[in-house]
């Protein structure tokens, strides 16, 4: 029987996403890994696979070329950008490389992010010669503003990167103020939005930020884009520029690309509208909410987000004796449920021990997440 919950919102949605997707095999609580496709985005990828085998690859990359920008225009639309500003790359990080390439900053260049940042992320900053320093934060592990204020305005870095929503902990940074702050002060905002885009409001006035298909947005995977406002684009060079009549930002796409898995993201994003990306973040927050308050003290494991923390990702800490990867095996293999655990050296600068991550999707319900609950 499946639960209400009186702030589970727009249980619409739920049902619509629900019956749009093939049945689960099981508890899908882990979208922030990889989320679940539905038929019709696995169906465009299926149908476009076949029209490169009927017409050959790049025939039919030329039929898909209209559609494809439209795709660019609406990601651009989600992040406050326009088509011509909006590259398909193959993931997350992969735009991330692309972006370093291009922009080619001098050995030693300073560059504020989180303590809390992804690991690697801050692998392929120091990859690019590039010194990671860390930007003032409070106890959660969120931007203080002041302190963000202060050192943009006495020792600004060359550019601040700022992970929108950890993968590590379901805690929201406070990106418009960050960018607000760094334009003042004429310093780039780079936003990884891997976690954020399809799940909470990404058109924050950032001038780089760059995502991933296959979590909230519930594409494919093998796909990302990476999003550069004009004045960035100028300051990168890309290896073999494109014809003076194309975006010059399209230099950074690679000609070798799953091109079905790019239609595949486009028919997401276009579900991703219709649902209403309003109507998703609430109930996303709702879900959130209702999952740590299900969960706090389940069998001794504790929620670490805020109860309010507007976003559907929950991370627990284990009781004392309790490992969260064998956790993690037995919930899948003994009850089916889908969850990541998550090692300290995911964001080695703020975790002080592993956690287990817990983000469901519109169809979740209570009952999904009372199963987990009974489950640990």
């Amino acid at each position: 029987m499946t639960l209400l919950h009186p702030d589970l919102v727009h249980e619409d949605l739920g049902a619509a996403w629900r019956t749009a997707r093939p049945r689960p095999a099981g508890r899908h609580l882990d979208t922030a890994a990889c989320s679940r496709q539905s038929h019709r985005v696995l169906e465009a990828a299926a149908h476009h696979a076949r029209h490169e085998a009927e017409l050959g690859g790049y025939v039919a990359e030329a039929t898909a070329d209209d559609l494809l920008q439209q795709g660019r225009s609406v990601i651009g639309g989600l992040v406050g950008m326009a088509a011509a500003d909006v590259a398909f790359v193959e993931s997350a990080q992969a735009a991330l490389v692309a972006l370093l390439s291009g922009w080619r900053l001098p050995a030693g260049t300073r560059v504020a992010c989180l303590p809390g940042e992804y690991a690697p992320n801050v692998a392929q900053l120091r990859a690019a010669g590039l010194v990671p320093e860390p930007l003032p934060v409070d106890g959660l592990g969120r931007a203080d503003l002041d302190g963000v204020a202060r050192l943009l305005a006495t020792d600004p870095p060359r550019l601040v990167h700022l992970t929108h929503i950890g993968s590590h902990r379901g805690i929201v940074q406070p990106a418009r103020e960050v960018a607000a702050l760094c334009r003042e002060a004429g310093v780039p905002l780079v936003l990884d939005a891997a976690q954020s885009l399809g799940h909470v409001d990404t058109d924050l006035g950032a001038d780089v930020v760059y995502s991933t298909s296959r979590k909230w947005l519930a594409g494919p995977r093998g796909v990302g884009v990476l999003c550069v406002r004009p004045p960035v684009v100028a300051e990168l060079t890309a290896v073999l520029p494109e014809p003076p009549d194309v975006p010059p930002l399209r230099a950074f796409e690679s000609g070798e690309a799953h091109v079905a898995g790019r239609v595949g993201l486009v028919l997401a994003v276009g579900e991703h509208l219709a649902a209403g990306p309003d109507r998703v973040r609430t109930r996303l927050a709702a879900l959130g909410r209702a999952g740590r308050e299900v969960l706090e003290g389940a069998a001794g494991w504790r929620v670490v987000e805020p109860l309010e923390e507007p976003t559907a990702t929950t991370t627990l800490r284990p009781p004392d004796g309790v490992d969260v990867v064998t956790t993690r095996a037995r919930l899948l293999t003994e009850h089916g449920i889908v969850t990541t655990a998550i090692g300290r050296e995911r964001a080695p600068g703020e975790m002080t021990g592993p956690v287990l991550r817990v983000s469901p999707h519109l169809d979740a319900t209570v009952d999904d997440l009372e199963a987990l609950a009974a489950a640990l």
